[in-house]
């Protein structure tokens, strides 16, 4: 294991005055961790003890981003393959930013392999809807999806493809990259946020069973083209769906869906997952007329 606070070192009397004095003067962390027999809250204790990063900020901001570099460290651990972790964390004047670095086998490698996708893209599609893991036995799929919602920006690098969720503007993209080995995963969060764990996880659980019940999809991601999405797509779209209570179907920037995709969705699918509900947004008139006509039939 090796760790530097990046060449910012002080050299104090070994008094608890003297070392909490200087520990407020260190606002960057880098890390390098032998990934094998790490535990993710090992790393995030040391900032804590090491650094003033994470002094005197909100309890909502230290909760957000103990869960969030937690999760993407134990996802390194558990799924990468990789040697090793590095991890790295640095305070502005408004914002604390961190990324987990690992040169493993690549998360959307990983999944395209896991469930037979024909590409990196539609694994990317896959992540997106939350609850889906590699790993059934040891993994809820939880940890990348309640990140994504906490944090002000996040990004998963990989391959060829990155994901970008910019919760500034409430927006998601994804970009062709640099092929690279491994994952690198970024966030930020915002000092001054209101978000917290508990409002993002009431949000998509069952407040009875704590269960995490609800998820929203980017119909956009799905797109065939400009604007036709199909019945394939759909299917797509749908897959591993049949886990949750209640989708959301977010149609921000899909100007028009074509009758197979509607009637796939509302009336094939739901039919057949009568114990799941289907709700949507942003759909305009159009969408809307052939989700009108889709159920009708």
């Amino acid at each position: 294991m090796f760790v530097s606070v990046s060449h910012q070192t002080k050299y104090v009397l070994a008094t608890a005055e003297a070392f909490a004095s200087a520990k407020k003067g260190i606002n960057s962390f880098v890390g390098g961790f032998m990934r094998v027999g790490l535990h993710e809250d090992f790393v995030f204790s040391q900032i804590q003890k090491e650094t003033g990063i994470l002094d005197g900020i909100g309890e909502n901001v230290l909760n957000i981003l103990r869960w969030s570099v937690t999760e993407m460290i134990n996802n390194a651990i558990e799924h990468s393959g990789s040697e090793k972790v590095w991890v790295k964390m640095k305070r502005s004047e408004d914002v604390i930013s961190f990324t987990v670095t690992d040169q493993g086998v690549g998360i959307f490698n990983k999944i395209r392999n896991a469930f037979g996708f024909p590409d990196e893209i539609s694994a990317v599609q896959h992540l997106l809807k939350g609850k889906q893991t590699t790993d059934e036995k040891q993994h809820s799929g939880l940890g990348i999806f309640f990140t994504s919602k906490m944090l002000n920006r996040m990004s998963i690098e990989s391959g060829e493809k990155e994901i970008i969720f910019d919760n500034n503007i409430g927006d998601v993209f994804v970009k062709m990259v640099l092929p690279h080995l491994g994952t690198v995963i970024s966030g930020a969060v915002k000092l001054n946020t209101d978000v917290s764990p508990k409002k993002v996880f009431d949000e998509f659980t069952n407040h009875d069973t704590f269960e995490f019940t609800k998820t929203k999809v980017l119909v956009k991601m799905y797109k065939l083209g400009r604007n036709l999405i199909s019945r394939s797509e759909a299917r797509r779209m749908l897959f591993g769906l049949d886990k949750f209570e209640t989708i959301v179907l977010d149609f921000k920037d899909v100007n028009t869906v074509g009758q197979g995709f509607a009637d796939e969705v509302f009336r094939v699918w739901q039919n057949i997952h009568t114990n799941t509900k289907i709700e949507y947004e942003n759909a305009n008139e159009i969408v809307l007329a052939m989700i009108g006509l889709s159920k009708k039939e």
